[in-house]
């Protein structure tokens, strides 16, 4: 066994015997209510010592240079002037020279939760311009190609669930913000209309710039689950880091009527489906899984590990506990987590595991830092959690080749971690 493993499963171990006798002063205390009932959102960083005004400095000042830094080495947030529906702006995946619906969706996310209404539009637009398929016939209607060139252009004309996702989330908490208007500034239509073609959508067989596909709806009927691409001429199965729990919840209270339940079972069927899909000592998730928590093979066996997928997966949970505190599991899925990485080294663990843990090597990725100190939000072991807390505190600015996915999840994560990424009732 590797020091690295052997150290884990000590600590580990360690931990379990002692939870009952810790004092309660060094537990997280256990939750009366998450956010959405209690309108009140933890800031760890506050809890950790740092000032407001300081954790306020941080947020803004990665916000600015991540969407209006220097357009070389520093910003992924580019406007591309402007049609009928006013400015056009995307957000790049710098390291693969495109624009994807991942990123288009969290830059929209990132701007309605910092108050920024001309980039939430901006983005928008160009994802309703360029994005967005209009033909009834196209396999992909009424979703959004999920990679395209800088000048607009489809790379895939197929759509990846989790950018509709939190297109949907993010034109809710628009409409609760800023109100709606007109086109596709009527942000609560675009998201229930949206959210419709998620679950709703027929099957459509038709071409694509790819080949010949079999589009249908986003989220398994049977299974109440998010698929990992509706084209169902391939493989049918999930990716636990697309199951969002926390925004099911929300769609079961504001989506379209007739759809509530299935959203309200959704959730339920994802908090259930996470402890399938984790491994029960390291509680690492897979890159993409079948519909009963098996790991999907393929790639080299890339699929069935943890890897950049799966950074997000733990992140997921950690804000389903913080805004609902539904289901005291996931607060045994953080832990185990934050011992396994804490056994591997806070500063020094790497990005790629089998899910039992061993590692396959790769670089200490900023996403993940930000991903593992979401976690924190519902982990019970108060010392431990802050030290993830603070490593993301100390973490950079994301910049040059990797600052995309890197820089994304580095400000989602200070927005979670600061109280900061909160639920906006749509009007």
């Amino acid at each position: 066994m590797s020091k690295p493993l052997s150290r884990f499963l000590a600590l580990l171990l360690s931990g379990m015997a002692g939870i009952a006798a810790q004092p309660r002063a060094d537990r997280a205390p256990a939750s009366k209510g998450g956010a959405f009932a209690t309108k009140h959102y933890r800031n760890l960083f506050l809890e950790a010592g740092h000032p407001q005004k300081e954790i306020s400095a941080k947020i803004q000042g990665a916000f600015q240079q991540l969407f209006h830094g220097d357009a070389e080495t520093q910003t992924v947030y580019y406007a591309a002037g402007q049609n009928v529906n006013g400015p056009l702006a995307y957000v790049s995946d710098i390291n693969n020279h495109d624009v994807r619906s991942e990123g288009m969706s969290y830059g929209m996310m990132i701007a309605v939760q910092l108050d920024r209404k001309a980039e939430f539009d901006a983005l928008w637009n160009w994802s309703k311009t360029y994005m967005y398929q209009a033909s009834p016939t196209h396999p992909s209607y009424g979703f959004f190609s999920w990679s395209m060139k800088l000048d607009g252009t489809p790379n895939s004309e197929s759509p990846a669930p989790d950018g509709e996702e939190y297109w949907a989330m993010a034109l809710y908490f628009a409409s609760g913000r800023w109100g709606n208007g007109k086109g596709i500034y009527d942000y609560r239509a675009e998201a229930d209309r949206l959210l419709d073609s998620m679950k709703n959508r027929k099957i459509i067989d038709g071409p694509t710039n790819r080949g010949a596909e079999t589009g249908g709806p986003e989220f398994h009927p049977e299974h109440k689950m998010v698929r990992f691409t509706p084209n169902l001429r391939r493989p049918d199965h999930t990716d636990p880091s697309y199951h969002l729990p926390a925004f099911y919840e929300l769609w079961a209270r504001w989506g379209p009527a007739a759809d509530r339940p299935f959203w309200a079972a959704a959730a339920q069927v994802s908090r259930d489906y996470l402890q399938k899909a984790t491994h029960p000592v390291t509680a690492l998730a897979p890159n993409y899984a079948n519909y009963d928590g098996t790991p999907v093979p393929g790639a080299g066996g890339q699929n069935g590990n943890f890897g950049p997928d799966a950074w997000r997966t733990a992140a997921n949970w950690g804000v389903d506990w913080s805004w609902w505190a539904a289901d005291p599991r996931e607060r045994e899925l953080s832990d185990k987590i934050q011992a396994f990485f804490e056994a591997q080294g806070i500063d020094a663990y790497v990005n790629r595991y089998t899910l039992d843990g061993k590692s396959l090597g790769g670089s200490h990725s900023t996403a993940l830092v930000a991903a593992n100190a979401v976690t924190s939000l519902a982990a019970t072991d108060r010392e431990r959690a802050a030290r993830f807390v603070e490593a993301l505190w100390k973490a950079e600015i994301p910049a040059g080749r990797y600052r995309y996915y890197d820089g994304m999840w580095y400000l989602m994560g200070l927005l979670h971690v600061s109280g900061e990424f909160r639920i906006w009732p749509p009007k």
